[in-house]
């Protein structure tokens, strides 16, 4: 399946950003990386460049790469509404994202994986594709042979898990809901969607 497999700490930098989780090296290094390092004469960015930037960034934010990003723009855009806030509620609305945003998972790339290994149920069937698009009501949980897995009960004890409106989760059951696409304002991530849509619309 495909996912992104390059260094994670370069990206980080590259937007300042810890976009994978939590990166010491980021810490240690708060500057674009090159070989002139935080001394390297930066010019100023192209219209374009800007725009491109910001794709890159909501693509890596949610683990996706272009062409399926690329068709998630084209359903938002012909969806009512912003395209832009179209666009971010399909990715909140994957499924590795909600197992993300319910602490089932410390990152993305963890919460992907787990779905890929078969570890995440909706509705109580097992569902072991990461960009699954759930719809409002949908009940999202981890497997029941599944619960006691360290990588779970790790990450539910350790993460402080955030409370979302468009999400409900119960820890003891590990069974979480998905109330509804959130609207934009409900959003954490720092992404600029306008940015997107100007880029797709040349």
């Amino acid at each position: 399946m495909a996912r992104y497999r390059g260094p994670k700490s370069k990206i980080a930098r590259k937007f300042r950003e810890p976009i994978f989780g939590p990166d010491k090296a980021l810490e240690r290094k708060n500057y674009p990386p090159g070989m002139h390092g935080p001394n390297k004469r930066r010019m100023k960015q192209s219209e374009y460049a800007v725009q491109l930037q910001e794709k890159q960034r909501a693509k890596y934010t949610y683990g996706i790469l272009e062409r399926q990003f690329r068709n998630m723009f084209e359903k938002a855009s012909r969806a009512k509404g912003i395209t832009g806030e179209n666009l971010l509620r399909l990715c909140e609305g994957r499924l590795d994202n909600v197992v993300f945003r319910m602490g089932v998972s410390n990152s993305r790339r963890g919460a992907r994986q787990l779905v890929t290994h078969r570890h995440i149920t909706v509705n109580g069937e097992v569902v072991n594709i990461p960009s699954f698009q759930l719809k409002a009501g949908d009940k999202v949980g981890v497997r029941e042979r599944s619960k006691a897995m360290i990588a779970i009960q790790s990450s539910l004890s350790t993460s402080n898990v955030a409370n979302y409106d468009w999400l409900e989760f119960d820890q003891t059951t590990m069974v979480g809901t998905f109330i509804n696409s959130p609207e934009r304002i409900m959003i954490p991530e720092n992404i600029k969607e306008s940015l997107i849509v100007e880029l797709y619309s040349k």
